[in-house]
């Protein structure tokens, strides 16, 4: 019933930034846990950020802390993942993915803990 569009990703280079989209349908937008996942070349998906659109509260990996922001539009029924400070460890194909009528619990850092997943939006950084 939900349905999630990625857009934003592409090449940059080490040091730079990008902004990654997930556009929303299908379901009310508050009250959701939404996320964003990474699955690197060759390895499993792994965990990015997370944000509580109902009180806006955000969670994030170690390896984001500090160079990543996740945000949300109401308006545009969109969930938004700021990079900075790019790595090529950072390149990836990255996944939003969506908990409906939810918080942020602890299984917010599993895939297991959402139900719906759009197609994902390659990023790339070289060095």
């Amino acid at each position: 019933q939900v349905q999630l569009v990625e857009s934003g990703g592409g090449s940059v280079q080490a040091g730079g930034s990008l902004r990654l989209s997930c556009e929303v349908s299908g379901y009310v937008f508050t009250g959701n846990c939404m996320a964003w996942f990474r699955r690197p070349p060759g390895k499993e998906r792994e965990w990015v950020a997370s944000i509580a659109t109902g009180n806006e509260f955000t969670y994030y990996s170690d390896s984001a802390k500090g160079r990543f922001t996740i945000a949300q539009d109401n308006a545009k029924r969109t969930v938004y993942l700021q990079m900075s400070g790019l790595k090529p460890e950072d390149t990836a194909m990255y996944l939003c993915a969506a908990r409906v009528n939810s918080n942020c619990p602890s299984v917010r850092t599993m895939p297991v803990g959402y139900g719906s997943w759009g197609r994902g939006t390659q990023v790339t950084v070289s060095s």
